[in-house]
């Protein structure tokens, strides 16, 4: 039987390293390539093609959902599951609105992390339940996409001009988003918003 081709991608050396030698063990799955940011995950998965792409949601350069997105673009045969510390709800629909089939915590047994691997390859998709309910019971976001993306910039106390250098986008543009959004969650400023809309998990 062909084994399952893996791609882990974690910032998180001592995680990434103990997750493909537990999931070694298993015949039917074979870890290929491993990444420790999110460029590095895109050019790994654009190399070697893998079945199944485990991806850190928390990643320098790009995070899980946003490599998710490019990977179906890229590399459509190559399902994606985020694997998180940080469950929160905002980030299960943005994983779930890029295409990703699998979603669960880091908490999980790598003998449960195999067993979605294998699911997610076979076409299935897998929420962990409490992550499930905790997104239901947070409610939608206010925020379109582009003031989502732009108040996560944000977090890092980035001023206009990095931001709008980051986005490529102007920054009367970005100054404008980031007015928008802090006006829709109640916010001060920018930074605000941006604490407010991580606490909420809508960035």
């Amino acid at each position: 039987m062909k084994a399952i081709r893996v791609l882990l991608a974690d910032d998180e050396h001592l995680i990434r390293g103990a997750l493909a030698a537990l999931l070694a063990l298993e015949d039917d799955l074979a870890v290929v390539a491993e990444a420790a940011s999110g460029p590095e995950a895109l050019a790994m998965a654009r190399a070697h093609r893998p079945d199944v792409a485990v991806l850190d949601l928390q990643m320098p350069g790009a995070d899980g959902v946003t490599v998710a997105r490019s990977l179906r673009g890229e590399v459509p045969d190559c399902a994606t599951m985020i694997v998180t510390g940080h469950g929160r709800p905002g980030h299960l629909k943005r994983a779930l609105a890029a295409g990703v089939r699998g979603f669960l915590p880091k908490t999980v047994s790598a003998q449960r992390l195999a067993e979605v691997i294998r699911s997610v390859h076979a076409g299935h998709r897998y929420v962990d339940p409490e992550l499930a309910a905790d997104a239901i019971s947070a409610g939608d976001s206010p925020l379109t996409a582009r003031e989502a993306e732009l108040l996560e910039l944000a977090l890092d106390g980035a001023s206009i001009a990095e931001i709008a250098a980051r986005a490529g986008l102007a920054a009367g543009t970005v100054r404008n988003y980031l007015s928008a959004a802090a006006a829709k969650v109640g916010a001060e400023n920018r930074h605000a918003a941006a604490r407010i809309a991580r606490e909420h998990g809508w960035v």
